[in-house]
């Protein structure tokens, strides 16, 4: 029961980085008349403003926001892309602030380029690990050697959640050194709706942290399925 109880805190503790970060982008997600144009025209503007050549702007999947530098595109989930809301204004900031950083060739920006394909890949290879465990159990026969295999996916895992906080510091620019300034300076949003911005702006710099914290997460729940 102890152990239930402590899995049930961890799961809470884990998930709450994630959950707020929906609820702030549901909050402040509701349209405003006040504003001159949505993310998606933000974006376009924006991308003309600094001279970013050769960088467009397109719709992409709900809870999809994302710059992809291969692509050199800025990408806006629905309600960003064609909403007027301090979200979509915010969100789509960021989302230039990510192509600021790859148009200038920002050190920080190679963080992304570099950590994220690994720790997508070192989550893969340690689930993959582990949908392959039964069929080695029943091979091996060996509980040294399936503790073993059963230690390598966790630890794989564990190290692809951890590669995602590496990309902090970039998230971090894009919303407070590259966004909130330009959105401020501006006057693209009213002054005291900055504060609303700002919490928008946190939270789309710590949605790589949430996941993190998911893949923490689903390390707990293969723990919880093999003390069974």
């Amino acid at each position: 029961m102890p152990l239930l109880i402590l899995g049930a805190l961890l799961a809470i503790l884990i998930y709450v980085p994630s959950l707020w970060v929906r609820q702030v982008m549901s909050r402040y997600g509701g349209e405003i008349t006040g504003l001159s144009g949505t993310g998606g025209e933000l974006a376009r503007h924006l991308i003309d403003r600094f001279k970013l050549e050769g960088i467009g702007v397109e719709e992409t999947l709900p809870l999809r926001d994302h710059f992809d530098p291969d692509a050199r595109m800025v990408r806006l989930s629905p309600d960003n892309f064609n909403g007027k809301s301090l979200t979509a204004v915010a969100v789509a900031a960021h989302e230039v602030g990510h192509a600021i950083q790859f148009h200038r060739q920002e050190k920080i920006f190679e963080l992304r380029k570099r950590y994220i394909p690994r720790a997508n890949t070192l989550n893969r290879a340690g689930i993959a690990i582990m949908w392959c465990l039964p069929v080695a159990g029943l091979i091996l026969r060996s509980p040294f050697v399936i503790g073993a295999i059963i230690s390598v996916s966790l630890l794989l895992q564990l190290a692809g959640a951890l590669t995602y906080l590496i990309v902090l510091p970039e998230e971090w620019d894009a919303s407070f050194n590259k966004a909130l300034p330009i959105l401020s300076q501006g006057n693209y949003v009213d002054r005291q709706d900055l504060p609303k911005v700002r919490k928008v702006l946190l939270a789309a710099a710590m949605t790589y942290f949430a996941g993190a914290l998911a893949n923490v997460l689903n390390i707990a729940r293969w723990m919880l399925i093999l003390r069974r």
